[in-house]
């Protein structure tokens, strides 16, 4: 018998998320020049939660955005309010901005609900304009931080690849390849960190599901999506990633049957005691307590 708990949209759910990254930039500051995100103090790595959520409605749109349901929101390049607008359209209504009526408004955040499974899933704020409410999405997810500090590095790189027209104007010699009165190649820079190991944590709420209709197979979707999306978002910046770990504690009670903190204690991640600089998964223990788990908990290892 499959087990099936953890996709079970009317249940709780407490999730640990770990993912790595080797020679590549999970994610950049924009504020400090695309360099790696860290914490000043501790220089231990960071990856946003809005990061994490984009690699998940990338990876859902290439699996099952052709389908009405599965359609994204947040996509880059379309308006926000091009997409309330299909709302209202739908729906037979006209938009009249901040007077809207409260019950064309409930009816237009109901049909981007059903379309939309970032919205369904992570919540929005549609109240931009064309006024399709608000929504507060059952998954919520925390920063990634690594488990240890990082060393964030600005490498200097040559191009070929001139910016200005006249830059490639020069002669060249026959025996050096080099420029004469003028140059041949620009300087350009990369930013990575050698190794990180990070945790996430996440949360499921099953009456925020049922607020937005969100079933089980969008909760399948969504597990499916973080063992797999990393794959489908390679390039040369974010070197090499891959996930470690995904474990899901599953709660009987809406309610839930224990802190989520209690639970995230059991999956302990260490450096090895021998191990120098971390270079590697390999340099890592993790150990899962899954022994007389409180009542009413069951714990899903889906990676790891």
């Amino acid at each position: 018998m499959v087990d099936t708990v953890h996709t079970n949209q009317t249940q709780r759910h407490d999730f640990v998320f770990l993912f790595d990254v080797a020679d590549g930039n999970p994610n950049g500051d924009p504020d400090a020049g695309n360099l790696p995100r860290v914490d000043p103090e501790t220089m231990q790595g960071l990856v946003t939660d809005v990061a994490l959520k984009r690699k998940v409605r990338d990876y859902i749109d290439t699996l099952r955005g052709s389908e009405e349901r599965f359609k994204i929101y947040v996509r880059s390049g379309v308006a926000l309010n091009t997409q309330h607008e299909r709302a209202y359209e739908a729906n037979g209504l006209k938009s009249t901005g901040a007077k809207q009526k409260a019950s064309e408004v409930e009816k237009a955040r109901a049909w981007m609900c059903r379309n939309f499974y970032d919205i369904r899933m992570f919540g929005a704020v549609m109240t931009t304009g064309v006024n399709c409410g608000q929504v507060r999405g059952p998954i919520q997810l925390t920063f990634a931080r690594s488990i240890d500090r990082v060393v964030p590095l600005d490498l200097s790189i040559t191009r070929v690849a001139v910016t200005r027209a006249e830059d490639t104007e020069v002669a060249v010699s026959e025996e050096s390849g080099e420029g004469e009165g003028g140059k041949r190649t620009e300087m350009g820079r990369k930013a990575l960190v050698p190794y990180g190991l990070y945790r996430a944590h996440g949360f499921f709420n099953p009456h925020f599901a049922k607020q937005t209709g969100a079933d089980r197979d969008d909760l399948g979707l969504f597990w499916t999506a973080l063992q797999n999306m990393f794959d489908l978002d390679r390039s040369s910046a974010r070197g090499m990633m891959a996930v470690q770990g995904l474990y899901v504690f599953s709660h009987e009670s809406p309610l839930g049957n224990a802190p989520a903190q209690r639970l995230f204690e059991r999956i302990s991640v260490r450096l090895k005691p021998d191990a120098g600089p971390p270079r590697a998964f390999a340099d890592y223990q993790i150990a899962v307590d899954a022994d007389n788990l409180p009542g009413g908990i069951h714990l899903t290892r889906l990676v790891g």
